[in-house]
């Protein structure tokens, strides 16, 4: 029998993303598939729309792609975002991981194993995934992993 309610998966994406996170991932009317472990907690949170995200044994969220669009849309810039340009955009978008020697900005925020936003300069968001440097360091490194991605839209967009 489930344990957790919406009210406190919106909790824990207030406290992991920041105010309205709660909403734009989990909102009280939408409709929701949620699958729960056999120990009450839940595992993978599906919308019509997709994936929005799973929840792990440490209590945080990881995102879909679909759950990365809604945050996208209602999280302030430049929060939980690695922006990227023109040279890795089409491999990111494949799900490709982001290098730090191509990222431009990043929201100052981020930490080791956040979940981030990887977006183009322009604004468009190419994928999820996890951080793999802290903001400084993905902006200061000139190689290695800066995220660690999990869905670009192109993966996205071939399942939907």
């Amino acid at each position: 029998m489930p344990n957790t309610s919406r009210a406190d998966l919106r909790t824990s994406a207030n406290y992991q993303f920041g105010r309205g996170a709660g909403d734009a991932l989990f909102p009280a009317e939408a409709h929701l598939d949620i699958e729960y472990s056999s120990g009450g907690r839940p595992n993978q949170i599906h919308a019509p729309d997709g994936r929005l995200a799973s929840m792990g044994t440490d209590g945080r969220f990881t995102l879909g792609f679909a759950g990365g669009r809604r945050l996208h849309e209602t999280v302030a810039e430049p929060a939980y975002r690695v922006y990227v340009g023109d040279e890795s955009e089409p491999f990111v978008r494949d799900g490709d991981n982001a290098f730090a020697k191509f990222v431009g900005r990043v929201g100052p925020e981020i930490r080791p194993d956040d979940e981030v936003l990887v977006v183009h300069e322009s604004g468009e968001l190419l994928a999820v995934g996890r951080a793999e440097l802290s903001a400084e360091g993905m902006v200061d490194f000139h190689s290695g992993m800066a995220v660690k991605v999990r869905e670009g839209v192109n993966e996205y967009l071939d399942e939907s």
